[in-house]
């Protein structure tokens, strides 16, 4: 490899490694604790959470899609929110700002342990035997656990903005910040307790 070239891709890693979300928020030392959630959490480098829906038609593709951009994809399908990406795109923005205030930590990592925390581990499914449907306790998958993280805190936003005077941008900030703190007035960690203690008593 030739001086030039080399010289090219150290300035492409420097920027890589200098890219922020929101040209705001680093991705370095961001920290996914949970080992079974690390291939499932994408925190690679983007300044702009937006794929144009590339990994739509590849099995488990939406691991590759940053896990910033899941939250605003989730946040689209609800209401009036409905198919605008730029709406939720400024909502999930301000709520990362109003996250920093209340925190003083980078919001990517409260936003990430805030999903390991609302993960559910356990819950059932329904199973036939001569036509009586018994219900069984099951293992989430790794997939399946930050899906209904991310959708419980989404529904959690939706239902503390709805007919109220709060804005979403604030209740989605504080149901990202108290589900990192496994604080149980989180709708999430209410739903997570909820799931896991059904799928107790049908073992």
């Amino acid at each position: 490899m030739s001086m030039e070239s080399q010289l090219k891709l150290s300035s492409i890693v420097t920027d890589l490694d200098s890219m922020k979300l929101f040209g705001k928020w680093s991705y370095k030392d961001i920290v996914v604790l949970d080992p079974s959630l690390k291939k499932y959490i994408s925190l690679k480098p983007v300044i702009a959470p937006h794929t144009a829906g590339r990994h739509a038609h590849r099995r488990f593709g939406k691991a590759e899609v940053p896990i910033v951009e899941r939250l605003i994809n989730r946040l689209m399908r609800k209401m009036k929110n409905t198919g605008k990406k730029h709406l939720t795109y400024n909502i999930v923005k301000m709520a990362f700002e109003l996250i920093h205030i209340k925190t003083g930590e980078n919001p990517l990592q409260v936003l990430v342990r805030a999903i390991e925390n609302a993960a559910p581990r356990e819950e059932t499914t329904r199973i036939m035997y001569g036509g009586i449907i018994y219900h069984v306790a099951v293992d989430v998958s790794p997939m399946r656990r930050v899906d209904l993280a991310i959708r419980h805190l989404t529904e959690g936003a939706f239902l503390c903005s709805f007919r109220s005077v709060k804005p979403i941008e604030e209740c989605l900030a504080d149901e990202i910040t108290a589900a990192a703190a496994n604080d149980t007035r989180s709708y999430a960690i209410q739903r997570k307790e909820e799931i896991e203690r059904i799928a107790l008593s049908s073992r």
